[in-house]
């Protein structure tokens, strides 16, 4: 049978259940959210008139719930178009959905009773063939799909979303015996392709992959953290991205959470694991029920293991102090060790250098911490899974961790990890001590460039599951398929004739090499052996601009020749991208932000992943566009609408685009950098990240089987002196209106200026390098001004801008 998911119906409206459905809306999906209706009215619906049979009552509680998520920050939609996809309604007068629905998803509350009841009622009226899934944690899945039909049993699995299902990559789906199998992999292709998830397999069993070891290894490291001593500010200075966590550390992640949350959790496994050799360490510390009874649960109730204080230099972050159970100042943090550390490199070149630090009390803190949870998610396979690789998955995805566990292993070492837990009496299971009597070195290998994991269940490694999308630069640069190279980019050999631009400077951002680079790039596409190219890569974002301390460094030096060369061959690089007679596909990501967002302009199509923040930000810096950023927006935005209606008014276009640019809007998502003119229909939005690459390749190679040609040189729209003087009135609107201070003012009608072409005295078509030469004009302009250079100087030093 042929799986289609188009239409779901999500049943609860919480958190999760708001989240879920929000997300599938991202992905295009039509969902209906359903809850209960209310048994009492609220004093504000009575004072209405209203009554429990009004359709708004019915509806007050679905209805409160995506209000929540509407309202959520970070936004849980990524544009306000997909929030459309989702209608509303109640579980007594709209259940009649679920008969339409290809996947049905609860997220009821906590309790097996209700849900079995709840499966009973979509048993009975859901269409043969559709999914069911149920996003418990706490729950066993077979319990409650127990006494349903043989087909609801066969298409009924868990689907375990981590919370905010949009940001946090990890999806655990647990298959019943009674799953069929079809599901699993529908499901799981379902949840990586359309829904951008990372997806693993766990068994049925208490918290499943993620919660079981991630709760096991918190609650150990709170409970020696209280037992030693340690203070808040040295267990975050030490837990956090030195040991490839995210930089909330341990604390600050602990009250973003909910200290209520993380101990109920902990709590809740307890008394679900009677057999687990560890279970006790999932007990809180008495401090920490302390903070329970006084109601300092973390963020939400304003106090836990921080509180925000308003000191004499402003906000001051104050922590608890474990003897006294009050909150202090925050002491500096006297741990050499740190500093030591991140001199060794890498992540495993770190860990390896702490663990093997006991005499020191940062070094002694990781050791005792990290070990017993790396020996705990040892034990619990094949227990909570038969495949390391999904154990490493499921925490990096689910806690966003640069490592799972077995990848820290192998990265101390596999023998040696064993001799640091067996001097701790940590227990090591049977099956390590077995791989390593055998000969093996480590969890992971690669055999014949195709990477490995060690099985426990069959004794033998076997292959870890890539997507045929998934692309790694690193693997193919090691596989000498680097074609050229500077300290700033590459270019790689992607295979089937498609080049890869490759940046790779600090932050990547541009500079003259990378433009280097691009040249030698569009030289070697005149080479009959490619097919076109991909402009990508795998850093933590895809371009943060240009490099503004060089710009600074040479408008100082009076370098203002030089810096007008430099702008006039970026705009040709640009160009030479924009119309390269082979597709050229710009595939960005993360961060995308100034120079980075105009390198993505210029490809013939953009491959982009959803989760991208794309603006042209440059009047933070005092700046306007300088890398063809005004031109394509003059391009995209005012010319098709001055083209459609020549007689029309541009002035609301033009404002458009300076409020894009003057206000340094930046889309939060790939949908709204569609919205506001990024991203055009033609253009691809990826919504697995992982995956950006190779279908940015597959994009390549489909425009080049399609007969791709360039772009026809166009007239682009300048309004000249009209449009300069609308543009300018709002400039001096928003400056009387307190708004904006004089130099924003000063930089909006410069670049006002360069948005209408010029001080043309009448309206004129005219071609693209007109504009180029307005942004070169304004650019070298604000770069002779010293409150620009003022701008970038404290951008420089304090990562945010000066509104000086």
């Amino acid at each position: 049978m042929t799986y289609r998911i188009q239409r779901a119906v999500v049943i609860g409206s919480g958190t999760m259940g708001g989240g879920i459905a929000a997300h599938l809306t991202n992905a295009g999906v039509r969902t209906v959210l359903l809850d209960i209706v209310p048994s009492t009215l609220t004093p504000e619906e009575e004072a209405k008139g209203l009554s429990l049979q009004t359709k708004a009552v019915r509806n007050r509680i679905v209805q409160t719930g995506w209000d929540r998520v509407v309202k959520s920050s970070p936004a849980a939609l990524m544009n306000k178009k997909a929030g459309e996809l989702v209608q509303l309604g109640n579980l007594e007068d709209d259940f009649a959905v679920v008969s339409e629905a290809d996947w049905v998803i609860e997220v009821i509350v906590e309790k097996l009773e209700p849900k079995q009841q709840l499966m009973a009622r979509i048993d009975e009226i859901r269409k043969a063939g559709s999914i069911i899934s149920s996003n418990t944690s706490g729950i066993p899945i077979h319990k409650i799909a127990e006494g349903r039909s043989d087909d609801f049993k066969k298409h009924f699995l868990g689907t375990h979303f981590f919370n905010p299902p949009r940001y946090l990559k990890l999806l655990e789906v647990i298959p019943t015996p009674d799953t069929d199998q079809a599901i699993i992999d529908y499901i799981r292709s379902f949840g990586q392709e359309r829904l951008g998830k990372g997806v693993v397999i766990a068994k049925d069993t208490p918290n499943f992959i993620a919660n079981r070891i991630g709760t096991f290894g918190g609650a150990y490291a709170m409970k020696y953290i209280v037992d030693n001593g340690y203070t808040i500010e040295e267990v975050d200075a030490l837990t956090g991205t030195l040991i490839g966590n995210p930089k909330s550390g341990t604390f600050r992640l602990g009250d973003l959470v909910g200290i209520d949350v993380m101990v109920g959790v902990a709590h809740n496994l307890y008394n679900l694991v009677p057999n687990d050799e560890s279970r006790d360490a999932l007990l809180a510390p008495a401090p920490v029920q302390g903070l329970l009874e006084r109601g300092w649960l973390g963020q939400k109730s304003g106090q836990g293991f921080y509180k925000t204080v308003k000191g004499a230099n402003g906000k001051e972050f104050w922590v608890l102090d474990w003897e006294t159970g009050e909150h202090r100042a925050p002491r500096e943090v006297d741990l050499p060790i740190i500093k030591q550390a991140k001199k060794q490199g890498n992540l495993a070149a770190r860990l390896r250098f702490l663990v093997n630090q006991s005499q020191d009390r940062g070094g002694k803190l990781i050791a005792d911490t990290l070990l017993p949870s790396l020996a705990y998610a040892a034990r619990r396979v094949p227990e909570i899974s038969d495949h390391l690789y999904d154990v490493d998955n499921a925490l990096r995805w689910g806690f966003a961790k640069e490592m799972g566990p077995f990848e820290m292993w192998d990265a101390i070492g596999l023998a040696d990890g064993v001799k640091l837990m067996q001097d701790r009496d940590i227990q090591v299971a049977d099956w390590v001590l077995a791989l390593i009597e055998k000969g093996h070195t480590s969890f992971y290998r690669q055999d014949d460039g195709a990477n490995q994991a060690y099985s426990p269940v069959t004794g033998e490694y076997e292959a870890v599951p890539s997507s045929a999308l998934k692309i790694d630069l690193d693997e193919l640069r090691s596989a000498g398929k680097e074609v050229a190279r500077n300290d700033s980019a590459s270019l790689l050999d992607l295979g089937d004739g498609v080049l890869c631009f490759e940046f790779h400077s600090k932050m990547n951002a541009l500079d003259s090499e990378i433009t280097e680079m691009g040249f030698k790039a569009l030289e070697l596409l005149k080479d009959d052996r490619w097919r076109g190219m991909v402009v990508g890569n795998q850093g933590s974002d895809f371009c943060i601009g240009a490099n503004i301390f060089m710009l600074m460094m040479a408008a100082q030096n009076d370098q203002f020749d030089q810096l007008e060369q430099m702008l006039k061959t970026s705009h040709d690089l640009m160009q030479g991208m924009r119309f390269s007679p082979k597709p050229i596909v710009t595939a960005p990501f993360g961060r995308v932000l100034g120079g980075g967002a105009e390198v993505s302009l210029h490809g013939s199509r953009m491959c982009i992943a959803a989760e991208t923040y794309m603006g042209l930000v440059e009047v933070g810096v005092g700046l306007i566009p300088g890398a063809g950023g005004v031109k394509e927006f003059v391009r995209r935005i005012i010319t098709p609408a001055i083209k459609l209606a020549p007689e029309s008014d541009p002035t609301p276009y033009l404002q458009r685009v300076f409020e894009q640019i003057g206000m340094a809007k930046v889309g939060t998502s790939a949908f709204e950098a569609r919205d506001q003119g990024f991203v055009t229909e033609a253009d691809r939005i990826v919504m697995n990240a992982d995956e950006l690459l190779g279908r940015a390749k597959q994009f390549v190679l489909d425009l080049a089987a399609a007969g791709f040609t360039p772009p026809a040189r166009e007239k682009l729209y300048a309004a000249g002196r009209d449009g300069l003087a609308a543009m300018r009135v709002g400039v001096w609107m928003m400056q009387q209106g307190g708004y904006i201070s004089e130099y924003d003012a000063f930089i909006g009608n410069k670049l006002a200026y360069a948005i209408a072409g010029g001080d043309l005295s009448s309206p004129q078509w005219v071609d693209e390098e007109h504009f180029l030469a307005m942004e070169r004009e304004v650019f070298l302009a604000l770069c002779r001004e010293p409150k620009t250079m003022e701008r970038i100087m404290f951008m420089l030093q304090n990562n945010k801008p000066l509104r000086n």
